[in-house]
């Protein structure tokens, strides 16, 4: 008779190894236990093409794929508790761990009121997150979200915030700020607005290009509407305005980066900088006075959370659980979704107020999304589902 491996600890699941949000968290998380005694690994369901990928082995080369699932089984029934980070890790440990008795929990990053677009997918979605012995949410709305809209068990459901190191994310201070810009090359009287995050559809960066260049073009004193509404940073003759006192840097790369490209030619020429994927974002949040976020949807960002560590407060569209980190008018402001005059509006405020805003961001995500009470959290639930062996004991 073939016996049974032993269990280990636990399996985190992510979908591949791109250095985005949830997965970023899942390998922070992992190491955090690991430092705590506990016996901790990492899988992706597929690889990726991208730069600079997370050092995670992939099961196979679709997220969905037989060969992957097959694959996720085998090393689930080795551990105790699964834990699923990212929406195509649902279906995956919904599947794979059938057959197991291995329990999974379900890290809900994102806003679940846009995963129901019909009720066909409602029941789906339903149905799998029942099949999770517990379900994170990163945000104590997005909690009750799940609980009303897809009937789940509130003593299953858990809002544990995305933790971040503070140490990792240095408080600024002259001699850090002096430096950081030093390094990036940026005058150091500028005004510097940050955005950093992958340059994909749902991010929006444009809105922030078009925000920043309505501010730009008004700090002349010269404002010039194009034919589609847009403010362009160019004197009233067609000259371009001189470079120096703002700056919009854009730290992160894809698909839309080329298109940004072209919007900030047109509407702020010389004042948009792309630096594509950087290893230390820290350093761009050191030298900006602001970070800027312009999604159409959300769930809790991580940068948000970095920059506010980092004592810079922030501008973002309320959307998804942004409200969680950026309490407006005391961390740094909101604006409506799509709306690039209202984001420059809410700019001006944050801009004008910088340094007690930033003050208070850093007070708000240390008290709320310091890493060791984090680590705390999750600890509770998985030694809950798992039991002591393969955790270390917390005095």
């Amino acid at each position: 008779m073939r016996r049974t491996p032993p269990r280990s600890g636990v399996l985190h699941v992510i979908t591949d190894p791109r250095r985005r949000g949830a997965q970023t968290f899942a390998v922070d998380l992992h190491r955090e236990l690991l430092a705590r005694g506990a016996d901790s690994s990492v899988v992706a369901l597929a690889g990726t093409g991208a730069e600079d990928p997370l050092d995670v082995p992939a099961l196979g080369s679709g997220r969905l794929a037989p060969a992957t699932l097959r694959a996720l089984y085998r090393r689930a029934r080795r551990a105790r508790v699964v834990v699923a980070h990212g929406s195509s890790t649902l279906p995956a440990c919904a599947l794979a761990l059938a057959p197991t008795r291995v329990p999974f929990v379900y890290v809900n990053i994102g806003d679940p009121r846009h995963w129901a677009a019909t009720p066909a997918r409602r029941a789906r979605v339903g149905f799998m997150l029942r099949r999770a012995a517990a379900v994170a949410s990163v945000s104590p709305q997005g909690r009750d979200l799940l609980v009303a809209r897809y009937g789940l068990p509130s003593a299953r459901v858990r809002a544990i915030p995305n933790g971040r190191r503070p140490e990792a994310f240095p408080r600024v201070d002259a001699e850090s700020r002096a430096s950081a810009r030093k390094e990036l090359g940026i005058d150091q009287d500028a005004e510097v607005v940050a955005v950093v995050g992958a340059l994909g559809p749902e991010k929006r960066v444009d809105l922030a290009v078009r925000a920043f260049a309505r501010r730009a073009a008004a700090s002349a004193g010269e404002r010039v509407d194009g034919p589609t509404g847009n403010s362009v940073a160019r004197s009233a003759s067609g000259r371009q305005l001189p470079v120096g006192e703002r700056l919009l840097l854009v730290a992160g790369d894809g698909t839309e980066r080329d298109r940004l490209s072209r919007i900030a030619d047109e509407l702020a020429p010389d004042r948009v900088r792309f630096l594509g994927t950087v290893a230390d974002p820290g350093r761009v949040y050191r030298a900006a006075d602001a970070l800027l976020l312009t999604s159409d949807s959300e769930g809790v960002p991580g940068v948000l959370v970095e920059a506010g560590l980092s004592g810079i407060p922030a501008v973002a569209t309320d959307v998804g659980f942004v409200r969680d980190v950026v309490l407006d008018g005391e961390t740094g402001a909101l604006a409506p979704p799509n709306d690039p005059v209202a984001i420059a509006a809410a700019l001006d405020r944050v801009l004008a107020d910088r340094a007690a805003l930033g003050d208070r961001a850093y007070d708000h995500c240390l008290a709320t999304y310091a890493m060791d009470g984090v680590v705390d959290a999750w600890q509770d639930l998985l030694d809950a589902l798992a039991g002591p062996a393969g955790m270390v004991d917390r005095a």
